[in-house]
């Protein structure tokens, strides 16, 4: 029984979760799974996991994960654990923290970086 209930619990964490284009979500929002965002969401984002914004997403307010992946926009504060890319179409308005970070040509933020030492898992 012990076993299963893990298995339950494996399969959480590695769930996605979508916001699709359209979609528009105010209050805060938290996972611990995957979550992929290409609508908007008016609130603080947190995920335990990966967040990936698409070209045409909004987010007002912070954001938090372990690893991100941004093609979109955010108004607030950027927090990831790991490793951040910001895409060429990304554009951030607020204070970045991570500990690894990846800036294609044309992407944009106004404010400032902190680097940090990785946590060990």
């Amino acid at each position: 029984m012990l076993n299963r209930n893990t298995k339950t619990e494996n399969n959480q964490s590695s769930a996605l979760n979508m916001i699709g284009t359209g979609t528009i979500i105010k209050g805060d929002l938290s996972s611990d799974g995957d979550l992929r965002v290409d609508g908007k969401i008016e609130g603080n984002t947190a995920s335990k996991s990966k967040i990936a914004l698409g070209p045409s997403s909004e987010i007002i307010g912070n954001v938090s994960a372990r690893s991100a992946d941004i093609s979109g926009k955010i108004d607030g504060d950027l927090e990831v654990t790991e490793t951040l890319f910001l895409r060429a179409t990304a554009k951030i308005n607020g204070n970045i923290k991570t500990s690894k970070i990846v800036i294609e040509s044309g992407a944009s933020f106004n404010g400032n970086c902190y680097m940090t030492a990785s946590k060990a898992v």
